[in-house]
């Protein structure tokens, strides 16, 4: 008779069992593998989501901005708002400058001086950014090199 065609002898009640509790064993190490992992993964996870995100180039770029938008303030209210002053003389009249309009017994106060003074401030923030980055260079480091 050969090996093949051997009858096959059936495992014991006890070696099922020994099985059984090897496997239950073996499903507990594999758990508690898998929750460690999942725990270090988490923390490796979030780790390169910063690095690839950019998170710290951000975070870098953000105090960055801050600063740069209070020196672009202060040269603004230091320099532009003075020449402005001066060609239209006080910024605070200009700002209280208003038409008032009085038809069919009803009147309307427009504040177009406070809109002319925020857009030459907005004009003139604008230009000196504009101006801080051309002259830095700035705007030419993302261009790819030919």
């Amino acid at each position: 008779m050969a090996a093949k065609d051997a009858p096959k002898k059936k495992p014991s009640a006890a070696a099922k069992a020994k099985a059984k509790a090897e496997a239950a064993k073996e499903r507990a190490v594999e758990a508690r593998q898998h929750a460690r992992a999942a725990t270090k993964g988490h923390a490796n996870g979030f780790v390169e989501f910063i690095r690839t995100q950019g998170v710290v180039g951000l975070a870098v770029g953000l105090a960055i901005g801050t600063a740069a938008g209070d020196t672009v303030k202060k040269l603004v209210e230091g320099f532009i708002n003075p020449i402005v002053q001066f060609i239209v003389g006080s910024q605070a009249g200009l700002q209280a400058a208003t038409w008032h309009v009085e038809l069919w017994g009803r009147q309307a106060d427009f504040a177009w001086g406070a809109f002319v003074s925020s857009a030459i401030t907005l004009a003139a923030t604008a230009l000196v950014i504009y101006m801080i980055i051309h002259f830095a260079k700035l705007d030419r480091l993302d261009k790819k090199k030919s």
